[in-house]
């Protein structure tokens, strides 16, 4: 019987197609990346076409979170500053979020400061292109928006678990759904066809020594969401802090000093992210 429900809510969130996430604008995106004759000026033309889009994109691009505040004018220099894979996970990220301000108060906040926290968890370890960090960053707890859009019904039994049994969302989600957010974000992944390293990031950032090709992006993502808890910044669905995994921190050779130079640097920077919305 747990074992049907399991599958029924699968189903139910697997029917991707009625998120409204994704927009036409991303998928042509997505057919041109693959055009090994298309140009960084054709991707970032489809990326303009939607002035929306574009204004919620450079927006995010001149936040801290990625290091050029107030310095990227335009889609193309937002591109070669920063890549495809962070453009395209900025999009997924601002056409989610948009749905959630009803659905989960505090989650876009708790997301932003992920984001910016791994950036500077990346750059303090001396990862290459810290800024693709982030990525994951943004989009850790995406099953959560997903369920609460595909399942109402669900999302307020997990909410009604949390309070009752007083545990962290990801208990309530393994008791109600009988899997977790990252499962989730596993298949979304998959399903836009994400960069392997973004998707280990989404995938495994509570169990991060198990990513199986990119660790230290799931390590990156654990430590983040772990600091961001700490600071109270947002909201992910509970008020519990996570255990945070002693073998994150070696993998990432992320000693006490490496900590405390990155909490110091977000303690100014979550102040700065606060008033970054698309409403």
């Amino acid at each position: 019987m747990a074992e049907d429900l399991r599958l029924l809510h699968k189903d139910r969130i697997l029917a991707v197609k009625d998120l409204p996430t994704l927009p036409n604008v991303l998928q042509e995106v997505s057919r041109l990346v693959e055009d090994p004759t298309s140009s960084t000026d054709q991707v970032a033309k489809v990326i303009a076409y939607d002035q929306v889009l574009s204004a919620k994109v450079l927006k995010m691009v001149n936040s801290p979170i990625y290091g050029f505040p107030g310095r990227i004018g335009s889609i193309q220099h937002a591109l070669v500053l920063l890549g495809l894979n962070v453009i395209k996970g900025v999009i997924i990220s601002t056409s989610v979020f948009d749905v959630m301000t009803s659905t989960m108060s505090g989650l876009w906040e708790h997301s932003l400061g992920c984001a910016l926290a791994c950036t500077e968890i990346a750059k303090v370890v001396g990862l290459e292109d810290p800024e693709e960090y982030s990525v994951p960053g943004l989009l850790h707890d995406l099953g959560k928006v997903v369920t609460a859009v595909q399942l109402p019904d669900v999302k307020q039994e997990l909410d009604a678990t949390v309070r009752q049994r007083d545990c962290t969302y990801r208990e309530a989600e393994s008791l109600v759904l009988g899997f977790t957010h990252e499962t989730i974000n596993g298949w979304l992944a998959q399903h836009w066809r994400l960069p392997l390293k973004i998707r280990e990031g989404m995938s495994w950032h509570h169990a991060p020594t198990r990513a199986e090709h990119f660790p230290a992006a799931a390590c990156v993502v654990h430590v983040a969401d772990f600091l961001v808890k700490v600071y109270e910044y947002g909201s992910s669905g509970d008020d519990q802090v996570p255990a945070l995994d002693p073998n994150a921190l070696k993998l990432l050779k992320l000693g006490t000093q490496g900590l405390d130079t990155v909490m110091d640097s977000l303690a100014d920077k979550f102040l700065e992210v606060a008033d970054i919305s698309f409403n």
